[in-house]
């Protein structure tokens, strides 16, 4: 692995981890912040729709889904994180259109898809599945 490859795969993973973090945690604190684009809180799970409970459940996966992706080893762990924060990340971003949000509230689901993309792509082979040949 090269050394630019390894760089832009820690920066991307290490900002994916801080997004996924910072947002579980406000899930978990049901946080009731109110501002130009819906958080990740209350307001913002009111506003699509969705029940309240559903926050503790998505802040636990998604702190669960950052110790995956950083610790080492666990290739098949890592795999089931990532797959795991593509649906959420994709889900939350149909919920946004679903209900007409504009372009602006997309930036911050699609920003983290995209280190999300990056993160999975560049990862080295000890973070990867080994192939079976049969």
């Amino acid at each position: 692995m090269t050394k630019s490859r390894k760089i832009t795969y820690w920066v991307a993973t290490l900002w994916l981890a801080l997004g996924m973090a910072a947002t579980g945690v406000q899930q978990l604190m049901h946080a009731k912040l109110e501002g130009a684009l819906s958080p990740p809180g209350e307001y913002g799970m009111q506003d699509l729709g969705y029940p309240l409970y559903l926050l503790t459940l998505l802040g636990v996966w998604k702190l669960l889904s950052v110790v995956a992706i950083l610790v080492p080893r666990f290739p098949v762990v890592k795999e089931w994180a990532y797959a795991g924060i593509f649906f959420l990340l994709t889900g939350a971003l149909w919920s946004h259109l679903a209900v007409g949000h504009p372009s602006a509230e997309l930036f911050p689901g699609a920003f983290l898809l995209a280190l999300l993309v990056i993160s999975w792509l560049l990862r080295p082979e000890s973070r990867k599945v080994a192939a079976r040949t049969a």
